[in-house]
């Protein structure tokens, strides 16, 4: 077999792979059923919330924490902010008693967001009373401007969530907060800035509420639900057990709550997923700031990927689960490999149909299919995802826009292969700081302030 068929047949491979996998996870998404909730009071529960430079947003998210779930303690970790994050948290210490601060200071602070997570899961530890019934305590981490839904306590205590003991987390929903908002750029930016910003919100509120939850949907069929950094409730007695085995709940991965589901299911639980319920927090409207946050996911799945062995080794990890953890975790890479691949392949398919027809023009004409199929095998698998969104969380949106969006969703993956080729390019550098994305309100104060 020559190099131009070896590369061919591997191009085929992956794309039946790719088809299979997106059929796969469509499945159970359109077939779920809603779960039970439970009795909330049966636990007790504490919101983490990790901050660096939050004082924008982490006033509002106290006081909507403390009014809507009167039971929460609030724990919000300082991680050595240069705002006024931490005399905002001192303010509402001082009205309510559910509230604490976790201060963390240079050079141990701004290290990661696994590290200020374990400093207040110290701070819990010291705090609550002795002889308490650790596995009846839930751990929650919320964005510094995540909106829980009102029922997302009700869904995590019911039997399919912590009512069930063997479960050891569980992840809400992601929805994007300023889905809907036409909240004008600052500084007088121009129409095609807002309408770009606007378009990238919705792209990732698509994402999350379609393509995401299906492969979460999957994952709750083969045990391996992944947590999110945002709406990820914990039994603390399964953090205890990641603990005592490695010294500490979280670890050093850029994703790092991937990582602590991996943990978790290694601990001998398993993971659940919480469509029912959900979790709100900004969409980003700015390029820069996606590639960022993205390619910070995407270095940590490929840092994750060495807990395949472990992955496959477990016992407590369904021989399904493993595959689809596989799947997930090396998907980095196949990307990668894709990025050369496609262009390869297209490349060598037209030079050397060019060449078997005698010309360009007779190829072409020759070769009519290779469009459909192209829009049937690399289009449509993104393009389906906005329709089934609209008819989920847009009804009263139009099926034009649902097809607009179609369009504009296919072009918004393609993101995914900038974001792979930067983290893989700090991996093999070294670069392993963890970055963090600005909220809108904050980059809306730095560009008004280079405006003025």
């Amino acid at each position: 077999m020559s190099a131009s068929e070896s590369t061919q047949a591997l191009a085929f491979v992956l794309l039946v792979v790719f088809l299979a996998y997106v059929l796969v996870i469509m499945i159970p998404f359109l077939r779920r059923r809603p779960d039970e909730e439970g009795d909330p009071d049966r636990f007790s529960w504490h919101v983490f919330v990790p901050c660096r430079d939050e004082e924008a947003v982490i006033g509002r998210t106290i006081d909507r924490l403390c009014d809507q779930f009167p039971s929460v303690q609030v724990w919000v970790i300082d991680d050595d902010s240069d705002d006024g994050t931490a005399q905002v948290v001192r303010a509402r210490m001082d009205v309510s008693e559910r509230v604490h601060l976790v201060s963390r200071r240079r050079p141990e602070a701004r290290t990661g967001k696994g590290d200020a997570l374990n400093a207040a899961y110290r701070a819990l530890t010291a705090w609550l009373p002795e002889g308490t019934d650790r596995s009846d305590v839930v751990v929650v981490v919320v964005d510094a401007d995540g909106k829980l839904a009102l029922n997302a306590l009700r869904q995590a205590a019911g039997p399919t969530a912590f009512g069930d003991p063997e479960t050891g987390a569980a992840q809400a929903a992601v929805w994007m907060s300023n889905r809907d908002s036409e909240r004008p750029a600052p500084g007088g930016a121009g129409r095609f800035r807002q309408w770009w910003g606007r378009y990238l919100v919705r792209m990732q509120d698509i994402e999350f509420r379609t393509t995401i939850a299906a492969m979460q949907c999957l994952r709750g069929r083969t045990l391996s639900v992944g947590l999110g950094g945002n709406g990820q409730f914990t039994r603390l007695s399964a953090l205890d057990r990641i603990a005592a085995s490695s010294g500490s709940p979280w670890h050093g991965s850029l994703l790092e709550d991937y990582e602590l589901g991996v943990h978790v299911m290694l601990a001998g639980y398993h993971n659940v997923y919480m469509h029912d319920t959900h979790v709100e927090q900004e969409g980003l409207p700015s390029t820069r700031r996606l590639l960022t946050q993205r390619t910070r996911w995407c270095q940590g799945g490929m840092q994750c990927a060495r807990y395949l062995p472990e992955i496959f080794a477990s016992p407590s990890i369904t021989n399904a689960g493993a595959l689809e953890a596989s799947y997930f975790l090396l998907m980095p890479f196949l990307q990668l490999i894709g990025v050369f691949l496609w262009p390869t392949v297209f490349i060598t398919m037209i030079a050397q149909g060019t060449i078997t027809s005698g010309s360009f023009l007779a190829w072409l004409d020759a070769s009519w299919w290779i469009l459909p199929l192209i829009v049937l095998t690399g289009i449509v698998p993104f393009a389906i995802w906005p329709f089934f969104y609209r008819s989920r969380a847009a009804t009263r949106t139009s099926w034009l826009t649902a097809v607009a969006w179609g369009a504009g969703y296919w072009l918004y993956m393609y993101q995914s292969y900038a974001c792979v080729l930067r983290a893989f390019g700090r991996l093999i550098t070294g670069k392993n700081g963890w970055a963090k994305t600005r909220r809108n309100a904050e980059a809306d104060r730095q560009l008004l302030a280079k405006e003025a």
